[in-house]
């Protein structure tokens, strides 16, 4: 007879990136310019389509509830307060991503220029080794 079955008696091994740096997390300049290239190139133009996307269904729905002769249903009102505020949140979240975009461009700015800065200062530290 066969023993089949799982033990969870350990946690798994390391699965890579060790404390704060995940797998996913683009750490180098390489992968933060990859990142941003991604928001702007395949995210956002995403988003905006499945964004636009309900629009015209909606509009046809609300349309169709709306009045004809009288008052019309309630649907066509909530239906359409319903697609106001899917295109806020679309808006919100396009915002969001042009600023993870800005943002990640902009840290690379900002170690570099860092990096430049600390460098020059300590040449200005007067070392013992700097006449040999």
């Amino acid at each position: 007879m066969s023993d089949v079955g799982m033990r969870l008696n350990q946690a798994p091994g390391d699965q890579g990136g060790g404390g704060l740096q995940g797998p996913y997390l683009a750490s180098t300049p390489a992968e933060k310019k990859k990142a941003a290239k991604s928001i702007e190139e395949t995210i956002e133009p995403g988003t905006r389509t499945a964004g636009d996307l309900a629009d015209e269904s909606t509009g046809a729905a609300v349309k169709e509830f709306g009045p004809k002769d009288g008052d019309g249903w309630a649907t066509s009102g909530a239906l359409k307060s319903a697609h106001t505020t899917w295109g806020e949140q679309v808006q919100a979240l396009m915002t969001r991503l042009g600023g993870e975009k800005q943002s990640l461009r902009a840290t690379n700015t900002l170690f570099g220029g860092t990096d430049h800065q600390v460098g020059g200062r300590a040449q200005q530290v007067p070392s013992p080794l700097t006449g040999y």
